[in-house]
């Protein structure tokens, strides 16, 4: 701006000129009501007072605050808002005092369309505008450094494009310059940057949109089915034409012509969802020409995502409209993935891993990886979030399961001596107390089947009993398979898991055992999926974003270097020991703890004994705590856990004498 008045010296000498000019005018009109401006003077008073009545005696101070505007405004395009504030000014001074021919007009007119009291405030609202519009010109162009205020964005939409854009472009240049620091460890967690994820290339291209929409109208009409068509939205994999059936027509008779239709525009395989959820259409999915590879990059560093409040919210893709999609797997509060091999499920598996990654520390979150398959998760074998190890055998499943158990039991018996409902209480509590929260759990099984095949009943009533309680201490589920099997998903594990997510099957059958109903037969596969959950009610499909190994592998790294892993890890700690234990799981802890003599004092002074006590009483970590009271357990000093009810304490006999 100044850059431009410096070019231009003439607009300064034209805004001085017209400044001087509207101070005369102030003065005149001011004399003029003293009768002490000459024959001119009395002239324009007298015709100031025909159109404005007692207005008049206001027309100086107009003109004074125009002559402050014009002196001092540092706004390009002022023209237009000191035309307005000027016009308006004057029109809403004589409307609200209903003085002269025109303020007379103005408050009639009105009044009979609006009423009074409206008329009133009318006048109020556009006399405020039109001084804050004269402030506006006077103060400063900008309070702070990137805002843009509202008068600028309504007359200068054009001056608020081009400097943000090159903004950013310099922005850009200079973080691709900026190297991405290696080996420097940092204690306050960042989301990785945005150079590391791929950004999308192409767009979607669908058939003739025109054309097809009559064929699918004249289809219909064909099989006497009148229609009116309605908007057409194209997404990154299809697109959905709606129309809205004539009265009386009953929606099974579309949803049978799913052939006819797919046979007239050519196209195969269609979809046809009758309701569109919400809506008071019938929507037909036919198939883009060329499909959009949604990327991950521009979908987790975009603003919806950022700012979601949810616990653990991670991208589901883009819908048929082509809206970013987002959910927050601790409200669902177990996540079910199934599909035919090759059809999208592990690299979703890895955009929520990645969706997690963005916004969660370790502290916040660890996470359990499980692959049978042996492949699929060595990538994040070095990340910071990860309770390691990785599991591949089945026996291991069933001692991570149990650990987790006793993990959800622990955490229980904490929320009960703290009188806390759910781990949302309880970290608030310990933020207050500045105390370590619990950090959320997640457990990823890349393929259920694998392990239901060798150990299916006690890996059945180990997820089930984890689903139906875990939620509340903040250990989730997301469980994958590519045998959507009744012996596979079977009715308790469904149950208990309602949130679910299925890519495309080969047979209706396979679609009707993972959702409850058909249509992922007919996914185009390559990440095409239909997301349900207890909030939506039906199938909701989405196109997943492609995730590649390179980008994981750079992402991993990234945060290898940059993010410390937990000083005292020992949920890891306890999960290595949990898998050294036999079966019988007689095997005792190792007492190298040098807290454990000082909590056995604290608890025979207190004879209280739960792990939030002496995380309190210590000042240690929530997993170190717990640790010495499943040592103390295992000497004999405090009874297990049972429920909300406290533990026991057993003192020694020779208490007394220590």
């Amino acid at each position: 701006m100044k850059k431009n008045s410096k070019k231009n010296p003439t607009i300064k000498l034209g805004k001085l000129f017209f400044s001087v000019f509207f101070l005369f005018l102030s003065v005149f009109f001011f004399l003029s009501y003293f009768n002490l401006a000459g024959i001119i003077g009395k002239f324009s008073k007298k015709i100031s007072i025909f159109l404005f009545g007692k207005g008049t005696y206001f027309l100086f101070l107009v003109f004074f605050l125009i002559s402050l505007s014009l002196l001092f405004s540092k706004v390009e395009n002022f023209k237009k808002i000191l035309i307005f504030s000027s016009v308006f000014c004057i029109l809403s001074i004589v409307g609200l005092l209903k003085e002269g021919i025109l303020g007379k007009f103005l408050s009639v007119v009105l009044e009979k369309l609006l009423g009074e009291i409206i008329t009133k405030i009318l006048f109020f609202g556009i006399f405020s505008a039109s001084l804050y519009g004269f402030f506006y010109l006077v103060k400063e162009e900008r309070g702070e450094e990137g805002k843009v205020s509202f008068l600028k964005k309504i007359f200068q939409p054009k001056f608020k494009v081009v400097p943000l854009q090159l903004e950013k472009e310099v922005t850009k240049k200079i973080v691709e310059k900026e190297e991405i620091p290696k080996q420097k460890k940092i204690s306050e967690y960042k989301t990785f940057p945005p150079e590391l994820l791929e950004d999308e290339k192409g767009s979607a291209q669908p058939a003739d949109i025109e054309k097809n929409a009559q064929l699918i109208k004249k289809t219909l009409e064909d099989f006497g089915i009148k229609v009116q068509m309605g908007p057409v939205s194209v997404g990154p994999t299809v697109t959905q034409y709606t129309l809205k059936p004539a009265e009386g027509t009953k929606l099974s008779k579309i949803s049978a012509l799913n052939r006819e239709i797919s046979l007239a525009l050519a196209s195969h395989p269609i979809r046809i969802e009758a309701p569109i959820p919400g809506k008071s259409l019938v929507g037909i999915e036919v198939p883009n020409k060329v499909r959009e590879v949604v990327r991950l990059k521009k979908l987790i560093f975009s603003q919806n995502f950022q700012k979601a409040k949810g616990n653990l919210v991670f991208v589901l893709g883009k819908d048929v409209a082509g809206e970013p999609q987002f959910a927050d797997l601790s409200k669902m509060p177990h996540l079910l993935v199934a599909g035919a091999t090759g059809t999208g499920k592990t690299i979703f598996l890895n955009t929520i891993l990645i969706s997690f990654l963005a916004k969660l520390s370790p502290q916040n979150l660890r996470l359990l990886l499980i692959d049978p398959k042996r492949v699929e998760f060595n990538l994040y074998e070095d990340l910071p979030h990860l309770i390691p190890p990785i599991i591949h055998e089945v026996n291991e499943v069933i001692k991570v399961c149990d650990w987790l158990i006793e993990e959800m039991e622990g955490r229980f018996e904490d929320f009960s001596q703290e009188k806390v409902r759910n781990i949302e209480e309880y970290n608030q509590k310990a933020e207050k107390e500045k105390i370590q929260k619990i950090p959320y759990i997640v457990l990823i099984i890349d393929e259920l089947a694998d392990i239901m095949i060798q150990r299916g009943k006690e890996i059945e009533a180990k997820i089930v009993k984890l689903a139906q309680k875990a939620r509340a201490v903040g250990i989730h589920l997301i469980l994958a398979t590519q045998r959507p099997s009744a012996e596979i998903l079977t009715g308790l594990i469904k149950t208990n898991i309602t949130s679910r997510i299925a890519f495309q099957v080969p047979s209706q059958v396979d679609s009707r055992t993972i959702l409850d109903t058909s249509g992922a037969e007919k996914l185009l596969g390559l990440g095409d999926m239909l997301f349900l959950s207890p909030e939506i009610g039906k199938p909701k499909r989405i196109q997943a974003p492609f995730v590649s190994q390179a980008e994981i592998k750079r992402i991993v790294e990234w945060l290898k270097n940059n993010v410390e892993r937990p000083k005292e890890d020992f949920l890891a700690q306890t999960l290595q020991e949990a898998l050294k234990r036999t079966e019988k799981r007689e095997v005792y802890l190792d007492i190298d703890d040098p807290l454990i003599e000082e909590a056995k004092k604290l608890i025979f002074q207190t004879k209280r004994a739960s792990a939030s006590f002496l995380q309190r009483r210590l000042k240690i970590g929530y997993a170190r705590a717990a640790r010495i009271l499943d040592i103390l357990e295992q000497m004999g000093i405090v009874g297990k856990a049972d429920g909300a009810k406290p533990r026991e304490v057993y003192l020694p006999d020779d208490w007394k004498e220590c």
